[in-house]
């Protein structure tokens, strides 16, 4: 499994080759549910991109993806976590994803995200405690409970 990962704060700089990253990651599941368009897929994750939270993901300083992590008030809000097609199914996205739970843990929070329907995304979240907490016709909307650290080392 690759090792030195960390993250980043976002650039302008990152905004084209995150967002071809995301569309070459999320394309085939868009086209499925009928959403896929570049206009669109540039605007949602412009908007997405611009809000506070947005982090980096970088592999030996090469960018490998992003995530949203946005701490509010009662809950933090997980979206755009994309990662390079070639890292899939090699661990690094559950490291990454533990580190981030960890991190929600400490702050005494639930993490909430989205999935579209039909996205292997789902099995992946529902291994590592969320639960699908509704849905409507293109998503469904799963919530993981704060873990307290005596609950972790169980």
């Amino acid at each position: 499994m690759p090792e030195a990962w960390r993250f980043a704060p976002t650039s302008e700089a990152d905004f084209e080759p995150l967002l071809a990253l995301r569309i070459e990651v999320m394309r085939e599941h868009l086209e499925r549910v009928f959403r896929y368009e570049p206009s669109r897929a540039r605007r949602v994750f412009r908007e997405s991109f611009d809000e506070p939270g947005m982090r980096l993901i970088l592999l030996d300083d090469e960018r490998i993806g992003c995530v949203g992590f946005r701490i509010g008030t009662s809950e933090i809000k997980l979206d755009s976590f994309y990662l390079a097609k070639h890292l899939h199914n090699s661990g690094l996205g559950t490291e990454i994803l533990k580190t981030l739970l960890a991190e929600a843990d400490a702050l005494g929070l639930p993490v909430r995200l989205e999935v579209l329907h039909g996205s292997p995304a789902a099995r992946f979240y529902l291994r590592h405690g969320f639960v699908k907490i509704g849905e409507d016709d293109i998503e469904a909307e799963y919530e993981r409970p704060v873990h307290s650290a005596e609950a972790t080392r169980s």
